[in-house]
């Protein structure tokens, strides 16, 4: 049975929302629909940009226009997470369902109000984590549960980058700065989905004149004996590396380990490349699994759970509380 393709709402248009609009067009289930900036003019060169075989997405100069059209599907909530809060709630008043980017919120509760309020209205809501539906990443979490590196003790994971200096929403703590929640979400979800919530966590790090943190790690201490390493930055290209080892084996991910192309897994002497395709630049997936998600009548991913979001959310309040971070 062949099913009409979800209809896709961009919410803002800046350089993710970019990437997303390219991954999106690789799909035969999925067409960008619409898109809404606070200007008119950007929405129209956006929709101009992403104009397919003469299918020109509607364009609209405001977000609350893009929600207001009735033939929208899903939006993507592409704007700083600063703003996600407001932005989700607002396409929830829509009755949209939302695949809304990381970091879902600036902290737990704001996260947990949102999940609650989503499953209130029995509309379908997840974080745009890419690396929980990267095909690396799900064989190596299949490979952990089969047995492969026998008992984990030990997980790390990092990731680092140098900020533009005119992107004020990497600096700025009033629009959500935090080098934490933009790149170091993602070497603690490697951590979380490999070893779960860590029953102790200690964290340093390094923060500007204005309490945004810029560079930091963080040790998670596990009941089962398990520890995990995790470090992140906006001011350094450092490896973006992550493994995973125990007393039968070890995975080893190249950078940047939130998008793998391929991994490692050594045993002993051996050790064996395994490669699996990733569609574009990785979006794909988590834009299939939200239109299998819609297309069963489903308001929660089992790939995408919302509960682990607010759980990992949770931790990184710890993280930002014992460093002193200033954005929230």
């Amino acid at each position: 049975m062949t099913h009409p393709p979800i209809r896709w709402g961009i919410l803002a248009t800046g350089d993710i929302a970019h990437s997303f609009a390219r991954d999106l067009a690789l799909l035969d289930d999925a067409v960008l629909h619409a898109v809404g900036s606070r200007s008119l003019s950007s929405a129209r060169a956006f929709a101009d940009e992403y104009t397919v075989a003469d299918a020109r997405p509607h364009p609209y100069g405001s977000y609350e226009d893009l929600l207001a059209d009735p033939d929208v599907d899903v939006v993507y909530v592409a704007t700083p997470h600063g703003r996600h809060t407001k932005d989700v709630l607002a396409c929830f008043d829509a009755g949209k369902a939302v695949l809304c980017e990381k970091a879902l919120t600036l902290d737990s509760a704001s996260a947990r109000l949102l999940v609650d309020e989503a499953r209130r209205r029995g509309l379908f809501f997840a974080e745009a984590m890419w690396t929980r539906l990267n095909p690396h990443i799900v064989r190596m979490r299949e490979m952990v549960a089969e047995g492969a590196c026998g008992e984990v003790r030990q997980v790390r994971a990092d990731l680092g980058f140098v900020a533009p200096a005119d992107k004020a929403r990497l600096w700025d703590p009033a629009l959500g700065a935090s080098a934490l929640l933009d790149v170091g979400i993602y070497p603690l979800t490697f951590a979380y989905l490999i070893l779960g919530r860590p029953d102790q966590v200690r964290a340093a790090a390094a923060l500007s004149s204005k309490g945004v943190d810029l560079t930091g790690g963080a040790t998670l201490r596990y009941d089962s004996g398990a520890v995990a390493t995790i470090s992140w930055s906006q001011v350094a290209w450092s490896d973006g590396r992550a493994s995973i080892a125990g007393d039968g084996g070890r995975i080893e991910v190249p950078s940047p380990m939130n998008n793998p192309r391929r991994f490692t897994y050594a045993r002993y002497w051996e050790s064996d490349e395994i490669a699996l395709p990733v569609v574009g630049e990785g979006y794909a997936h988590e834009i299939a699994e939200v239109g299998r998600c819609l297309r069963e009548g489903l308001t929660e991913s089992a790939l995408l759970p919302l509960d682990e979001t607010v759980e990992i959310l949770a931790v990184m309040d710890e993280i930002r509380a014992q460093v002193g971070s200033t954005t929230g």
